[in-house]
């Protein structure tokens, strides 16, 4: 399976998804990572039912994650983007850039 971190479940039993009170059985994984603090080839997996799969894929994208949804038994190896090694992680960064260019 490579990089990809599988979901833990018993021998023959369906992943829950993993939004925060839900029971539902999970139809999706949502394949994802931080390039911030995640390897390029570290693949996360969030599991997610049908009511809930669009919500969980968009709370990560609004993070600027990569993301990909899949069905629950497709593997991810890698996520297609690349990590940016020169933006800084927060505007004090840009604002000590500005402050030599004076």
């Amino acid at each position: 399976m490579g990089a990809t971190f599988d979901l833990i479940t018993e021998a023959g039993s369906t992943p829950v998804c993993s939004r925060a009170g839900c029971t539902n059985p999970a139809a999706w994984r949502i394949n994802w990572r931080n390039p911030r603090i995640h390897a390029i080839d570290r693949v996360k997996i969030w599991s997610a039912c049908d009511d809930h799969r669009d919500f969980l894929a968009d709370y990560l994208r609004s993070r600027t994650f990569p993301v990909r949804v899949t069905g629950l038994d497709e593997d991810v190896e890698r996520l297609d983007d690349v990590k940016q090694q020169d933006t800084p992680k927060n505007d004090v960064g840009e604002r000590a850039r500005a402050a030599n260019d004076r």
